[in-house]
């Protein structure tokens, strides 16, 4: 499972459809709180997380399941990076930090080797 959080709902449908293409199982949603809220966060393998959102943003939720365990690996993508917030996703754990638009590979790549790493 696959869970891609992001408040942009044209990211979030891109995505999706993107992963289900290449038969991964993935669901969306739209804010951190909703994806807490879900039954998919406890089975998610990899989370494909927006830095900025309203209410918890990624940032903010990554610091929350690191305190969990077993951790979920986090692809982080944003629309607005600076230098610190990639570093502190990065020393937080983050496998990897994409500049949207990303491009189709670097989303897979980034995929693959979270899942490499899921418990």
């Amino acid at each position: 499972m696959i869970s891609i959080v992001d408040d942009d709902e044209s990211v979030r449908e891109a995505t999706l459809s993107l992963l289900r293409s290449h038969g991964f199982r993935a669901e969306v949603f739209s804010s951190a709180e909703e994806f807490l809220g879900s039954p998919y966060a406890k089975e998610t393998k990899c989370l494909i997380l927006d830095v900025q959102m309203p209410g918890m943003n990624g940032l903010e939720l990554q610091k929350r399941l690191n305190g969990e365990s077993p951790r979920i690996p986090i692809i982080f993508i944003s629309a607005h990076e600076s230098p610190e917030i990639r570093r502190e996703a990065l020393r937080a754990h983050a496998i990897d930090f994409l500049s949207k638009p990303f491009s189709e590979e670097a989303l897979l790549r980034a995929i693959h080797s979270a899942l490499e790493r899921a418990p």
